[in-house]
């Protein structure tokens, strides 16, 4: 009689939240059922980012990404999830009206997606929603520096944080730890504003360009794979080449189709089965 399997043991926000200052976490973005599976094999938390909306949807920001399509994707990534935390992003125009309407689409998402948590862009202002959330079983991973939901108001893509502007950005991170959040991204800030809003507050800190002191680091996969030749983020590493590798593969196949070198005679069926 075989053995049974070892069940794997889900990683909760819980989970997640007592890791603070303890090993780091490993978090990347999952839009599909493949990549999630992958990810989901090393990382701690796979995050379904409303960069989906860049990322695969050719938009130009996270502007114009849906409910629907956070939904739909949401989906498609826990399919390929068990052991990670899954936490979807909820999109622009999904929660700032009021707690109220925060409530009513994070209970969505993580009705329909199967979800262990939801993650919300802004500070202070969002502290009151996020304790809403919180008190109603809705675990939120909190997100300040760079927001890319707030991008026209901030400018651009910019480093936040320089300066005495560090100070309200850890302010933000200190409302969203004591409203309940179980984790706090931190983006595009200079790494001693990282560092510092890491010592200071209870929760653990997730950076992305926040510098190597935070208690976690996320990326957005295809980035930190090179899928994309033209789009080098400084903060980024790319541990593969995978979009000059894929590039060069489909010009292989292109060209040994148009050569009748694909497909050969191993790719194709005999009239008769073989006895």
């Amino acid at each position: 009689m075989s053995a049974t399997p070892e069940r794997q043991i889900r990683i909760t926000p819980s989970a997640v939240k007592a890791r603070k200052g303890g090993l780091p976490l490993a978090c990347l973005t999952a839009y599909t059922t493949p990549m999630a599976r992958l990810v989901d094999a090393a990382c701690d938390l796979v995050l379904v980012g409303d960069s989906v909306g860049m990322v695969l949807h050719g938009l130009p920001s996270t502007l114009g990404v849906t409910m629907e399509m956070m939904i739909l994707h949401g989906q498609a990534v826990a399919r390929g999830v068990e052991r990670a935390c899954l936490v979807v992003d909820m999109p622009f125009g999904s929660y700032e009206e009021s707690p109220a309407q925060a409530m009513r689409n994070a209970a969505r998402l993580m009705a329909e997606t199967n979800c262990q948590a939801v993650k919300l862009e802004g500070g202070r202002h969002m502290a009151e929603t996020v304790d809403f959330l919180t008190r109603r079983g809705i675990p939120v991973m909190g997100h300040v520096g760079l927001t890319p939901q707030s991008v026209n108001a901030l400018g651009g893509y910019k480093v936040q944080g320089r300066g005495a502007a560090g100070d309200l950005v850890a302010e933000d991170a200190l409302a969203l730890a004591d409203a309940g959040a179980f984790s706090v991204v931190l983006e595009k800030l200079p790494a001693s504003l990282g560092a510092r809003i890491t010592r200071q507050i209870s929760v653990p800190t997730i950076g992305i360009g926040a510098g190597r002191d935070c208690d976690g680091q996320v990326l957005v996969v295809d980035d930190m794979l090179g899928m994309f030749t033209d789009f080098r983020p400084k903060f980024v590493r790319r541990y593969a080449e995978l979009g000059q590798d894929a590039g060069a593969a489909i010009r292989a196949y292109a060209a040994d189709v148009q050569a009748r070198r694909f497909p050969g005679p191993e790719h194709g069926f005999a009239d008769e089965a073989k006895s």
